[in-house]
């Protein structure tokens, strides 16, 4: 029999393009869902793209709570952690989603390494590397980078990924099952949505295409494909050398402008923005849009990733950045999130 593997809040976008590679790849999987209705209806939605879902078992287990942790880690010779707590606002509290971030990640590793799960794969960040006073301009981000959670501009999700993350490192350390844990640092993530459940990263391919976006802040992020994003979660699992290792998943960078270019380029007639937004007025706005000031921090900044020992780890090569943003386009249109005018 096959090994079977868990899936922490398999209906995420990175969770699902996960499974289906695990899937894919021979393995089993058993996904943890808040509600096994919603969970149904993503794997509905993989096996009309030609997943076989026979290899899938739900169970319900949320990050709040110890029920159903024991059961759903029994049996398991590797453990991919995805679920995280995403508010579609951020909180005024920055410390807010620390407790339910930190406390998931420690329950899925407590329950994880006392079943011998062989390694367990956590999802973190790169706002758990980049977000740090100082950092000029430009910065070339690598693996031994962290964030400083104490740094005020932190909004509330970079301040829970870089608490959960350090925990999962202590507690491992002190354990002494360092060597058994992997985290990915995924960048934005971008790519096709066949699943029609896409992340908070496709928001801002929605939003420009839609109109939403007057003009574009002066922000830029490393870029990485979903189904790359995926398959280094893979190769975290099982690549020997990748045992206590920080894995950047991020190809390419590109500024908010660059993304609208590309965008229109193809799409002509999308609502796209063709001019950038000035800081002073972006600043103004935050203090009336919360999702405004969760770029602050990140205005005139130009970050790039040092990833290339996770292609060495994991054999992934990133995909250009411009197939995945028409990925993304292409679903988001089919799914009906954006809307074309004739």
């Amino acid at each position: 029999m096959s090994d079977l593997v868990l899936v922490t809040g398999l209906t995420g976008y990175i969770a699902s393009h996960v499974t289906a590679k695990l899937i894919e790849k021979g393995f089993r999987v058993r996904g943890t869902v808040r509600n096994k209705a919603k969970g149904r209806r993503v794997l509905d939605a993989m096996a009309v793209t030609g997943v076989d879902i026979s290899q899938v078992e739900l169970v319900e287990a949320e990050l709040g709570a110890d029920e159903g942790w024991r059961d759903a880690v029994k049996d398991c010779r590797y453990i991919q952690h995805i679920a995280s707590p995403f508010p579609l606002e951020s909180p005024s509290d920055r410390e807010a989603l620390v407790p339910e971030a930190r406390a998931g990640a420690q329950r899925v590793l407590e329950n994880g390494f006392s079943a011998g799960a062989e390694r367990i794969v956590l999802t973190s960040s790169m706002v758990a590397m980049m977000m740090q006073p100082g950092r000029g301009k430009e910065k070339t981000y690598d693996e031994h980078d962290w964030s400083d959670p104490d740094w005020a501009p932190i909004p509330a999700y970079g301040v829970s990924k870089t608490r959960a993350e350090l925990s999962a490192w202590a507690y491992a350390e002190a354990q002494g099952f360092k060597d058994r844990l992997t985290t990915v640092n995924p960048g934005l993530v971008f790519g096709p949505d066949p699943f029609d459940n896409g992340g908070a990263s496709l928001q801002v391919v929605r939003d420009m295409m839609n109109g939403e976006f007057p003009a574009v802040p002066k922000v830029a992020y490393p870029v990485v494909d979903v189904r790359d994003c995926a398959s280094i979660h893979v190769g975290a699992m099982t690549a020997p050398d990748a045992a206590g290792r920080r894995l950047m998943a991020a190809g390419e960078t590109l500024t908010f402008g660059q993304i609208a270019d590309t965008l229109r380029a193809e799409y002509p007639k999308a609502k796209l923005p063709r001019g950038e937004a000035p800081n002073f007025a972006l600043r103004l706005m935050s203090l009336f849009d919360d999702r405004i000031k969760t770029i602050l921090p990140d205005l005139g900044h130009k970050p790039t990733a040092n990833s290339a020992y996770v292609t060495s780890l994991t054999g992934v090569v990133p995909r250009p950045a411009k197939e995945s943003l028409m990925a993304s386009a292409r679903d988001l249109i089919a799914n009906g999130a954006v809307i074309m005018e004739d």
